[in-house]
């Protein structure tokens, strides 16, 4: 018997029991469902991870301040108090690759306007800052160099800033805000960047001189972070360790000291983040796999029933001449097509579902080509491992008990 007549029989006996034929592939279109689901979800955590780090600026390393001990106890990230803008022009002048740096000091506060308050981040920042983070102003001006010497009282605000004092879509520039008890200037506001690698909103912030914070609101000469843009065709792992190296000699640091700073690049931030990501996305598709391999067992399961019923049915055909490859290949061609029905309908389900996530919950995910090949791929293998076994015994019945089973 040759291949095309075997498939029609296959077929043909599926046909039979359509009902049961369906609700046993509804097991691989679930796992195959949910495979996708998993790896589009983990997909689009990874793209969302992506974008943020790229809104943290091209090539941008940042200098923090580090932790020192007191005793048995470590005082934490952001302790030291030897970062300074120094520093920072020691930095774009030294080290090669370097091509702009920005100063930082952060601290949080009321800012009050005629028409309202609001409780948010104030950042100290150096005049380069739109150049270091790739963030342009879209109204008005930032503050320059002057205004940094000077230590001016003039602030920038960020978009969710300035529609929470003004309302959306506003021109606040020239109107006067208050921050710790003092009068700034509203010169610009900055364009809309959305969150930050760590989920923070980067627009619910307000963007004044470093040295305005130093002098006029903390009072301190440190800076607690300084942001490090690196020339496109620079390497950011070789400046990064001429930072470091800088930076140790300045601070007067002997070999075994550790560093009284911390450095990070968007690529590390990234790694640490999709490394995560990866864990989980791989974990949940695990889970979701052994959905199909409960839906293989499924197959497998009906697939003895039905030698069991068809037992006189393979016996005759045995006896008109079928060979036991024959029958073999027919019950293997028909657990494949319930597979791969079932892989079929599963990636439409998958896909679905996937879109329905992305638009109803505002989830990214990403349904990528590789994903759906691995869960077809694997659905395919589940049909063929466990319809072989079923499909063996079949094709192992004596013709003559099987002509006579009841």
């Amino acid at each position: 018997m040759r291949t095309i007549p075997v498939l029609g029989v296959a077929l043909e006996a599926l046909a039979r029991n359509l009902l049961r034929s369906a609700l046993t592939s509804l097991g691989i279109i679930i796992g195959v469902a949910a495979v996708i689901v998993m790896m589009a979800l983990g997909d689009g955590a990874r793209q969302s991870i992506a974008s943020r780090i790229q809104s943290l600026g091209t090539n941008v390393i940042t200098v923090m301040a580090g932790s020192f001990s007191m005793g048995p106890a470590q005082m934490g990230s952001g302790a030291t108090r030897t970062l300074n803008a120094a520093d920072a022009a020691a930095i774009l002048d030294e080290v090669p690759g370097v091509v702009a740096v920005s100063p930082g000091l952060n601290s949080r506060g009321q800012i009050v306007a005629p028409s309202g308050n609001w409780q948010t981040q104030v950042q100290g920042v150096g005049e380069t800052l739109p150049d270091v983070r790739a963030w342009p102003v879209e109204i008005g001006l930032f503050f320059d160099e002057t205004a940094v010497a000077r230590a001016d009282k003039v602030a920038v605000l960020g978009a969710i800033v300035r529609d929470r004092l003004f309302g959306e879509h506003t021109d606040p520039v020239g109107e006067v805000v208050r921050l710790a008890n003092q009068p700034f200037r509203v010169i610009g506001v900055m364009s809309r960047k959305g969150q930050s690698a760590m989920g923070q909103d980067q627009d619910d912030a307000v963007f004044v001189p470093y040295t305005t914070v130093q002098k006029r609101i903390q009072g301190v000469q440190h800076v607690s972070n300084i942001s490090v843009l690196v020339a496109e065709d620079a390497r950011s792992s070789e400046v990064s360790a001429a930072i470091r190296a800088l930076l140790r000699r300045r601070h007067a640091l002997l070999p075994s000291d550790e560093d009284d700073f911390m450095l990070r690049t968007p690529e590390e931030m990234a790694t640490v983040l999709t490394q995560t990501t990866d864990t989980m996305t791989y974990l949940l598709a695990s889970v979701a796999a052994v959905s199909l391999l409960v839906g293989g067992i499924g197959i497998m399961n009906i697939m003895l029933v039905s030698v069991t019923e068809r037992t006189r049915e393979i016996g005759l055909r045995r006896a008109v001449g079928a060979r036991r490859r024959d029958v073999l290949g027919q019950f293997v061609i028909e657990a494949m097509a319930l597979t791969l029905a079932g892989g079929l309908a599963g990636i439409a389900v998958g896909v679905g579902a996937a879109w329905a996530v992305n638009h109803l919950l505002n989830w990214t995910t990403v349904v990528s080509v590789p994903s759906v090949l691995l869960s077809f791929g694997f659905a395919a293998l589940v049909g063929i491992v466990f319809g072989f076994f079923p499909a063996r015994r079949a094709a192992g019945l004596n013709p003559v008990e099987a002509l006579h089973y009841e």
